[in-house]
């Protein structure tokens, strides 16, 4: 029987898992998902987690309910071997494995991007992960309990002040949700000047979230600053100390909270083919498949997907709406390279952005029309719906909705995560320490099975 090797289960892996689960004739082949989590995450919404707006498990779909045909590894992928066709992991006890496959889909996703800044990689808290969300709710909170705590001034206002650097997507809808919480949570707290709150939205870029166009760009801008969110732009990160955030104009900001969400970059595992990539993504033809390697295939944000639509040489931008549409391109172009069928070209057709500022508050361009206001509060949070991986997951996220808006956040903390240091390498890169054995899933070499 031939083998399927999917490596991720964010949304390109995972669709593309189910979507073959579904496609493949009985005995034809088996899969192989190789994830460190039991869950694929719906991170759009980890801004609403982060917020308490949403209960952690509400944007999480268990693999092992929706996915009946494939065999879950629990470990990371961090080498290819293309000329052996095997993939090594290391399973989340830390056992090395070996993986033949006769077709590989590489899906990876990303992690946030960092630079050789002083201080980030100690300092700096990163919006990726379910942890991280968890963990930026509670240290938030807890900053404004010990500034109420202190006596002093200096200490007060770091603790009080707030810098999110990246002004995407993650960026402006962490800052919009995070400081509703922040501001309601200063109402706790009568010993603090509510004028003490300070958060601060930095971005070398010109513009806030060019993709939605100057008009709704400048729209949420506007409504971040009325907010209280300082946003200032052509300007990035330093260093970063325990209670400070030196910016590169020369400013030094008071800050014990320093939320990096500037960029991602795809998992390392993608170096390892030693194929061609651009700015670290692999290249792939609009067949998704690697060139000159026959059978392997790349997509979601760790692959330069060619964008048909837009100028030649264009990739598709690195977004949950386009792995999950390329999902189904790769799982029909993985039954072919099964059944020795003709690869199809990945083709797509722009549904529009949709950004959540909190409350009642967003904008959006479904299908090119702009929207302001609780109508794109509206459209975002029903297309939230569409795409939210499961029935329910849908049922959950409109429950926790819907009881939010009756009996809002009681902005306490969890402590779950009160013991890490909460830093980018300690919640979302996960290194695993090998041992010194190897373990093979199978006996049999690659090409055997079929």
């Amino acid at each position: 029987m031939a083998r399927i090797a999917i490596v991720g289960t964010g949304f390109g892996g995972y669709t593309c898992a189910k979507l073959l689960e579904r496609w493949l004739r009985p005995g034809e082949a088996e899969i192989v998902l190789i994830t460190p989590k039991d869950y694929t995450l719906y991170l759009p919404l980890l801004p609403q987690v982060a917020g308490g707006v949403l209960q952690p498990r509400s944007i999480v779909t268990p693999l092992h309910t929706r996915l009946r045909r494939s065999k879950l590894l629990p470990g990371v992928a961090h080498q290819v071997d293309l000329d052996a066709r095997t993939v090594d992991v290391l399973r989340i006890d830390g056992e090395p494995v070996r993986v033949p496959y006769d077709v590989l889909v590489l899906a990876p996703g990303s992690m946030t991007r960092t630079f050789d800044i002083p201080g980030l990689q100690e300092y700096a808290r990163g919006m990726k992960t379910l942890a991280e969300a968890v963990y930026l709710r509670d240290h938030s909170i807890a900053q404004l309990e010990l500034a109420a705590s202190s006596d002093d001034p200096e200490e007060r206002a770091a603790r009080c002040g707030f810098v999110v650097v990246g002004a995407g997507y993650s960026g402006v809808e962490t800052a919009a949700t995070l400081q509703l919480v922040t501001r309601r949570a200063m109402a706790r707290f009568p010993r603090l000047d509510p004028g003490l709150l300070r958060w601060t939205l930095i971005d070398i870029a010109p513009k806030v979230m060019p993709e939605l166009g100057p008009e709704l760009g400048e729209a949420a801008t506007r409504l971040l600053e009325e907010r209280g969110v300082e946003v200032r732009l052509g300007v990035t990160l330093d260093r970063v100390t325990v209670d400070t955030a030196k910016l590169t104009d020369g400013t030094t900001l008071p800050s014990r909270t320093v939320i990096w969400t500037a960029g991602v970059t795809p998992r390392p595992v993608v170096s390892s083919l030693g194929t061609e990539t651009v700015k670290g993504r692999l290249v792939v033809g609009a067949d998704l498949r690697v060139p000159g390697c026959d059978g392997v295939f790349g997509l979601g944000d760790a692959a330069a997907v060619p964008d048909l639509t837009a100028e030649p040489g264009t990739p598709c931008a690195p977004t949950a709406q386009h792995a999950h549409r390329q999902a189904r391109t790769a799982a029909r172009n993985v039954l072919a390279a099964l059944r020795g069928g003709k690869l199809r070209e990945y083709r797509h057709r722009d549904l529009g952005l949709v950004v959540d500022l909190g409350g009642s508050d967003a904008v959006a361009r479904p299908f090119g029309i702009d929207l302001k206001g609780p109508l794109a509060q509206l459209v975002t949070r029903g297309y939230h719906l569409l795409t939210t991986p499961s029935g329910r997951s849908r049922l959950r996220v409109s429950g926790d909705w819907l009881l939010n808006m009756m009996a809002p956040d009681d902005l306490i903390r969890l402590d779950f995560l009160k013991d890490t240091p909460g830093t980018l390498e300690d919640l979302e890169h996960m290194p695993i320490t090998p041992r010194a054995r190897r373990i093979s899933v199978t006996e049999e070499p690659a090409g055997s099975r079929r």
